[in-house]
Order: C-alpha cells, then structure tokens, then sequence
C-alpha cells in the first residue's frame, strides 16, 4: 500500500536549526509562529478562530532514517525506549503532533503560539482541540515518562536526533 499525503501549508517558526531548540510545546509556551496555507485550503480555515487551541499534524521532514528504539530527550535514565513510547521524530512515519495555542486567522495565515516546530514544516492537518471531545478524565500514566512540569519546559534538544 503506498499512502501519500500533500501538505496543505507550511509552518514558519523562529527554529532553524534542531539543535537547542524547546521539544515540547511547553517549553516554547511564549514562541509566535505562523502557518502559511495554500490558497487552495484557505475556505477550509473559516470558523477556525472560535477556538483557543489547534492540534497541528505535521512531517518531521528532516528524518531520513527512522529508528524503532531511541533515547528521548526527557529520559534522565538515558535508557533506550520504543520509539512508539516517545514523542521523538523518529517514527516510521515522521509524523509530528503539537497542541499549539490559535492567536488569529486571517486569510490564508495563521498565528500561533506554543510551537515546538522547526522553520518550514510541511503542515498536514489542523484539528481544533474541543475540551468535551479531549480532555481526558480519571486517572491517567505517562508510562516511563518522569520529567516534572517544570523539566519538561526547560528541556532543549541537542544533537541526537539531527539528521
């Protein structure tokens, strides 16, 4: 089965280089960014501004070679994990997935804060985040994954997923 998708815009972010740049969108919490839409997409945006929130699906267009194990950047332990128990850009199929505040709409641009995103990311979808649909209630586990709010925020990336 070969499965293509076309990106349908293209995210602008203050990161151009992967090295030292937030790896979470909570640690970008004050970062601007823009998604520039292909004129062909820009109808599809109407009623987008109601919302506070906007999940981003995008390429991690850099990875040349995924891995199925990987130390991720929030794993002190520094132990190889599953790749599908981390949020790193190595999966299979280098899709990335952020929840990134919705500043404004207007024409076919989008401003945005909170992304964690490099420069000149093929945007595949965008999906408001509605409260009653994803909140999760109960008890929830993060699994192997214990960095404290804080931690999370300041963590930077480094060289080990530059490709």
């Amino acid at each position: 089965m070969n499965i293509a998708f076309t990106p349908i815009g293209v995210i602008h972010s203050p990161f151009c280089d992967l090295v030292n740049m937030p790896v979470q969108p909570k640690g970008a919490r004050d970062v601007f960014a823009t998604i520039e839409f292909k004129d062909e997409y820009t109808e599809g945006l109407k009623d987008l501004d109601g919302f506070s929130h906007v999940y981003l699906i995008y390429h991690f267009h850099k990875v040349k070679e995924p891995k199925l194990s990987v130390i991720p950047f929030n794993d002190p332990t520094n132990t190889q994990r599953g790749v599908f128990s981390t949020r790193t850009p190595m999966h299979p199929n280098s899709i990335g997935l952020s929840v990134v505040e919705l500043v404004s709409v207007k024409g076919n641009i989008v401003t945005i804060k909170g992304v964690d995103v490099l420069d000149g990311t093929p945007l595949l979808d965008i999906k408001p985040y509605i409260e009653n649909f994803d909140k999760v209630e109960g008890e929830t586990r993060s699994g192997w994954m214990k960095a404290s709010p804080n931690e999370v925020s300041s963590k930077k990336s480094d060289s080990r997923f530059v490709f």
